[in-house]
């Protein structure tokens, strides 16, 4: 069976995008594959971070990974700093790759702006450690989206490298999953704009953690203008609004957009929003009850993370001593 290795940054306030985009994939994909999930919050940290909010974002991810149908009993779920193995294959492989490729790395120089010289090691040698936490467990997929293509071939790169410097065929070569291109989600209060969870307006989003109560008030509420909806997609170019909740209802349904204009065409929003209302609260409602109680319940959490991370370790734990002994390390002494 194929294994796959994803990870998502401890970010904190879910929404309807990060749900779209990766976790309902990740539900998906756990019932065809053999799974690893993390929560990377050792990439986290290559920008600054308060300590106490990671902590929370860490787990409020975690719940939403799960709540979004990611099951800790099929699959593995942990967060990356309690598999030090991650850190470790990290540094062999600084020991292997190239200077050259990662100054090709497009998102060093997209997230270090114009101030390269004072940016962080860490954001620049991040890719190396991409690889480390894929390559320590042999995974074999790796889903991602076009941007992150690179990354992996970076990981590809490195993997090729180690087995001709020692003469071994130990790591394989991970393909790229990539993802169908997601549904571009935008601000419930102006189509123009991507929703996100910094914008100060709450009901621009509709979080994860949200409520059937206040899903459903949200969309109500949502931006529209005065016309009915048309009969082809191509008519909405003009209407961002318009064409935002024909997307969330697309998305939600697993339709077409124009199928969805299709059944709506000549129709008011009232109606239409009365329809993507009921969609909407029956496929995010429950998500939200169920992280509303796992983010009041963060033992529960910590325990998840806690016995995942065993899990992951328990794979990745040999697979990295092979290689720190092919690279020529002592194995230490066992105590008799």
């Amino acid at each position: 069976m194929k294994r796959i290795f994803s990870g998502i940054q401890p970010s904190g306030n879910l929404q309807l995008g990060n749900y779209l985009g990766a976790i309902r994939n990740w539900a998906r994909m756990q019932k065809e594959y053999d799974c690893i999930f993390c929560v990377v919050d050792l990439h986290a940290i290559t920008l600054p971070q308060d300590p106490e909010i990671m902590r929370q974002a860490t787990r409020e991810v975690a719940a939403g990974v799960i709540a979004g149908g990611v099951d800790p009993t099929n699959c593995i779920i942990f967060n990356q700093s309690q598999v030090p193995e991650h850190a470790e294959l990290a540094w062999l492989f600084n020991c292997v790759a190239r200077l050259g490729w990662l100054n090709r790395m497009t998102q060093f120089k997209e997230k270090a702006g114009k101030d390269r010289e004072g940016a962080l090691v860490g954001l620049y040698t991040y890719p190396v450690l991409q690889a480390a936490e894929i390559l320590a467990y042999k995974a074999t997929d790796v889903p991602v989206g076009e941007d992150q293509k690179q990354h992996i071939e970076l990981s590809r790169d490195i993997a090729q490298a180690f087995n001709s410097m020692f003469d071994v065929d130990f790591f394989p070569l991970p393909e790229p999953r990539i993802q169908t291109k997601a549904a571009r989600i935008m601000s419930l209060r102006d189509g123009t704009k991507k929703m996100s969870k910094s914008d100060p307006s709450d009901n621009s989003r509709i979080n994860m953690v949200d409520g059937a109560d206040s899903i459903a008030q949200k969309i109500r509420r949502a931006k529209t203008d005065p016309n009915p909806l048309p009969e082809t997609v191509d008519e909405l170019s003009d209407r961002p609004e318009a064409l935002n909740l024909i997307t969330i209802y697309s998305a939600l349904s697993d339709r077409t957009l124009q199928s969805v204009t299709t059944e709506f065409a000549g129709k008011g929003f009232g109606e239409f929003k009365s329809s993507l209302s009921e969609l909407a609260v029956s496929v995010l409602g429950p998500i939200g009850d169920e992280m509303q109680h796992l983010m009041a319940e963060p033992d529960e959490v910590d325990k998840i993370l806690h016995t995942g991370a065993e899990k992951a370790r328990a794979i990745a734990s040999p697979i990295v001593s092979e290689a720190k002994e092919i690279v020529g390390f002592l194995a230490p002494k066992i105590q008799i």
